[in-house]
C-alpha cells in the first residue's frame, strides 16, 4: 500500500513538471441550454424463462394495462401469472438538439423480484421528461450481460447483474426540446469549474478572434457573448468559438486523500512553508504463553491452565525532516520516503501541516 501511495504521488509530480497547454473552449464548459435531458419510463419485459415477477401486484397491473391497449379486457378477479414477465424501469439520456426520429440507447432495470431479464423483450413504453411530457417511445430486445441460475434447494449462482440490460437504439425520439438559443438576446457559456482567471481568458480569446466587445465575463462561471440574430448564424459562430484555444488557469493547491484506499494525491501547486516534521511509531506487543499445571499423582488435584502474558513496548526513533521555505511536491515526496510513512501516517502528517499553517492547500478527504 505504501508503494501504491508513493507511485501516485510520483506520477502527479511528473505531471506537474509538464507546462500547462492550451485547451479548446469546448473542453472547458458548454453553452447554456445545450444540455442532456434525462428520460424515464415504466414498462413490461416479456419472454423470460420463468425468471419474472410472478404475481407481483404492480407487474400484474402493468400487464393488464398492456392487454387493454390491444383491446383485451380480462375478467374481474382474473390475474395473469407472470413468471415470464417483469416490471421494469427504463432510463435514457436525450442529447441536446435531438430531433424526432433519432434513436437513443436505453437501460432497462428490474424493479421487482425478477431473477433475470435475459432473453426478454420490452413492450412499447413511453419515456417522460421532468415536465411530464412524452419525448420518446421505447421497445426492443434486451442485451443482458449478467447471468443468474438458481436451484430448488435455494442455492444460486450469479454472474454480473442479470436484472439490468441495455437496448442499443431501443428508443425513438418523438419530441424535440427547444433549447432557446436562437431567440435568446445573447449566448451564455458556462464553465465546468468556476475560475475567475479562466473566465476572463475565454472572454479575451473571443474578443481577439471576433472583435472587441463581443464577449464579457459576467462571473467566475458565465461568459456572455453578443451574437447576430438567426439560428444559422449563431450555430456557425458557436462552432468557431468552441474550437478557440485558451490556456486555463492553474489549478488551486489541493491534497486529495482517499481514507478507504489509502491513496494520497498532491498536485504541483502545493507549497510548504518552513516547518519541521518528526514521525515515530510506538509498537506494543502482547504475547500469551499459557502454562499447564499438573498435580502430583494420587493427590486428587485437577489439571489447570494458568495464563502467562508478556507485554513489550518498542518505540522507533523518529527522524526530523526540515522543510525549507517554498518546498515543492518533490520535497514532500522525498520527506515521506525518508520517514518511511505509510498512507495512514502520511494523512496524519498532512493534516498536522495544515493545522500548523505550514501547508497552504485545500485538504479534501474522500
Amino acid at each position: 500500500m505504501r508503494l501504491l501511495s508513493t507511485i501516485c504521488i510520483a506520477l502527479v509530480a511528473l505531471a506537474a513538471a509538464i507546462p500547462a497547454q492550451a485547451e479548446r473552449i469546448k473542453d472547458l464548459g458548454g453553452f447554456q441550454g445545450l444540455r442532456t435531458n434525462q428520460l424515464t419510463g415504466y414498462g413490461i419485459v416479456v419472454g423470460l424463462a420463468g425468471t419474472g415477477d410472478d404475481s407481483l401486484d404492480y407487474a400484474t397491473l402493468g400487464m393488464k394495462g398492456v392487454a387493454q391497449r390491444f383491446g383485451l379486457t380480462l375478467p374481474p378477479g382474473v390475474n395473469p401469472a407472470l413468471k415470464n414477465a417483469a416490471a421494469v424501469l427504463i432510463t435514457a439520456d436525450l442529447p441536446a438538439m435531438a430531433k424526432p426520429g433519432q434513436k437513443l440507447d436505453i437501460t432497462v432495470s428490474a424493479m421487482g423480484k425478477a431473477k433475470s431479464l435475459r432473453g426478454g423483450a420490452l413492450i412499447v413504453a413511453p419515456l417522460y421528461g421532468a415536465d411530464g411530457q412524452i419525448y420518446a417511445m421505447a421497445q426492443g430486445n434486451l442485451a443482458v450481460g449478467g447471468l443468474g441460475v438458481s436451484a430448488q434447494d435455494g442455492s444460486s449462482v450469479s454472474v454480473n447483474v442479470p436484472t439490468a440490460g441495455r437496448i442499443p437504439g431501443g428508443a425513438t425520439v418523438e419530441r424535440a426540446v427547444d433549447s432557446g438559443f436562437a431567440q435568446a438576446p445573447e449566448l451564455l457559456f458556462n464553465l465546468g469549474e468556476a475560475d475567475l482567471t479562466t473566465s476572463g481568458r475565454i472572454a479575451q480569446a473571443i474578443n481577439s478572434a471576433f472583435g472587441p466587445g463581443r464577449a464579457r465575463a459576467m462571473d467566475a462561471v458565465t461568459i456572455a457573448i453578443a451574437v447576430p440574430p438567426g439560428a444559422e448564424a449563431r450555430t456557425l459562430l458557436m462552432g468557431q468559438i468552441e474550437n478557440l484555444d485558451v490556456s486555463p488557469a492553474d489549478a488551486p493547491a489541493r491534497v486529495i486523500v482517499n481514507a478507504r484506499t489509502g491513496t494520497v494525491v498532491i498536485n504541483g501547486a502545493v507549497r510548504i512553508a518552513p516547518a519541521a516534521v518528526a514521525h515515530g511509531k510506538l509498537t506494543v506487543s502482547v504475547s500469551e504463553d499459557p502454562q499447564v499445571s499438573q498435580p502430583a499423582p494420587f493427590s486428587k488435584g485437577q489439571t489447570v491452565v494458568t495464563p502467562s502474558s508478556s507485554i513489550e513496548v518498542a518505540e522507533r526513533k523518529a527522524q526530523m525532516v526540515d522543510f525549507h521555505p517554498g518546498a515543492s511536491l518533490a520535497d514532500i515526496v522525498k520527506a515521506v520516503n525518508a520517514l518511511g510513512a505509510s498512507p495512514a501516517d502520511l494523512v496524519a502528517i498532512l493534516e498536522a501541516l495544515k493545522q500548523a499553517g505550514a501547508m497552504k492547500a485545500e485538504l479534501i478527504v474522500l
